[in-house]
């Protein structure tokens, strides 16, 4: 095992990053790195991210998220508000995202603060859902311990019945979480190990400082 990872190697080669071809805001930046991303082909979930918390416990926790929008202010998902990466974001509102995108031989690092979405933006996406997907959110307790699959099969088989015919509403312990950056890496991956490594940091409000970063 030790010999076969020693093995795995990659020379990257298919893009660059240069200084004067970027943006002064690293959302234009990740908004045209996404399209390209989207337009090569080769990644089945474009929007998959890599969420990290930090729950009461100072345990650090990831997973994997879909980005469902980019707002104004930052990026969205969306989640049970009783699940556990919710109640570490309330606990501990910073967050990281991370973005893996091999076909491009790309990373996009970012940090931040969470809040939550205003009702309006989660019941306009809630709404987007797929039926199946909404009656979902009403029957899964996330994160808690339960007996069996058929608890699920058993609750969806009554919420079911109890929305025939009816609008599913937005549960009220679900909806979007805003992640606001204050420090986005964008990462491309280039030969010998030399890769490009521009970090934007945010200096107030409305600007951002920009400096490329050894590899």
């Amino acid at each position: 095992m030790k010999n076969s990872l020693n093995d795995l190697r990659k020379n990257y080669t298919a893009y660059r990053l240069d200084e004067q071809d970027l943006p002064d805001a690293p959302l234009d930046l990740f908004k045209q790195w996404f399209d390209e991303v989207s337009q090569a082909g080769g990644v089945e979930e474009v929007n998959a991210m890599t969420l990290s918390t930090v729950d009461k416990l100072a345990v650090v926790r990831s997973r994997v998220v879909l980005l469902k929008d980019i707002a104004e202010d930052g990026f969205v998902f969306y989640t049970n508000y009783n699940s556990d990466k919710a109640q570490a974001l309330a606990h501990h509102p910073a967050v990281s995202l991370s973005f893996f995108w091999p076909n491009v031989e790309r990373q996009v690092l970012i940090s931040g603060m969470a809040k939550r979405a205003s009702d309006a933006l989660s019941d306009a996406y809630f709404s987007s859902r797929p039926r199946g997907s909404q009656l979902g959110a009403h029957v899964s307790p996330q994160s808690q311990v339960i007996e069996s699959r058929q608890v699920l099969s058993d609750r969806l088989s009554k919420l079911t019945a109890v929305f025939k015919d009816k609008a599913v509403p937005r549960p009220s312990d679900w909806g979007g979480i805003v992640v606001v950056p204050n420090r986005m890496e964008f990462w491309q991956g280039r030969p010998n190990r030399l890769h490009d490594r521009i970090v934007y940091i945010k200096s107030n409000q409305d600007s951002w400082t920009r400096n490329r970063l050894a590899p």
